[in-house]
């Protein structure tokens, strides 16, 4: 029989005005009650402030559904300073007891603090998440945690999720106003090259425990994956040897061609 929340769910459809009304009640209330979100581009957060920011959206958006839903199955919530290209990640975890067999389930969801903090930070490109052009750091958490939420619901009702299927932008869109599944937080690889001209297969000279080396970049995440020539090192596809280096993208210098 279907439930009374997943008839919503499947079914309710709210104007622009009243979600964009709901979402803003719910930014101004999430900044009252917190102690470390002090303004729209905060400089700090708790997790204890994504947990109640899905709250006030589960009582106003829908109707404590969530929560009723979940029960005693428990839900955390992480901030990532790890995730460094997806914005946030809902995870449903299983677990198996080895002596009773029993299979149990908790979910969590993790929003990227390196993609926040880093976007909004000057004087950066407009910022879009999920089809929502976003001011400052709290809209785009918002717009983050609305995506995961879907996700969540989905994994509650129809235990699979994937927010390129109809299904999941057909709740985001009739829920949040979204019609789009992606984001455009800066990525510390679009930093990279934006402010320092290094991305990917650049060469670059960088100073490190007062020696000089020189490279190419593999990888950016946090810092920068650099690759440097070194006989004794792992040998790699095109046949070279290479000693690999983390190095803050800061202190890399691009070298002239």
């Amino acid at each position: 029989m279907e439930s009374d929340f997943q008839s919503m769910i499947e079914r309710q459809r709210r104007s622009r005005a009243e979600i964009s009304a709901a979402t803003r009640a719910i930014y101004e209330d999430s900044l009252r009650g917190s102690n470390h979100l002090s303004g729209g581009n905060f400089s700090s957060i708790h997790t204890g402030d994504l947990e109640r920011l899905f709250d006030l959206y589960d009582e106003r958006c829908f109707d404590g559904g969530c929560r009723e839903m979940l029960g005693d199955t428990p839900l955390s919530f992480r901030l990532s300073k790890r995730m460094t290209s997806a914005a946030g990640k809902a995870t449903r975890l299983r677990h198996r007891d080895r002596r009773t067999k029993e299979v149990s389930t908790e979910y969590e969801i993790a929003v990227s603090t390196t993609l926040l903090f880093q976007t909004f930070e000057d004087d950066d490109r407009s910022i879009v998440m999920s089809g929502i052009e976003c001011r400052n750091r709290l809209e785009a958490l918002q717009r983050v945690l609305e995506h995961e939420m879907v996700h969540l619901i989905e994994f509650l009702i129809w235990q699979n999720s994937s927010c390129s299927a109809k299904r999941f932008q057909s709740v985001a869109n009739r829920f949040f106003s979204h019609t789009e599944h992606t984001h455009q937080l800066i990525t510390p690889r679009e930093r990279a090259l934006t402010k320092f001209g290094i991305k990917p297969g650049t060469r670059v000279s960088f100073r490190l425990d007062g020696e000089h080396y020189m490279g190419v970049v593999n990888r950016i995440t946090k810092r920068a994956t650099v690759l440097v020539e070194d006989r004794r090192g792992v040998r790699y596809t095109d046949g070279k040897r290479y000693t690999k280096f983390y190095v803050p993208v800061a202190l890399l210098n691009p070298a002239e061609k």
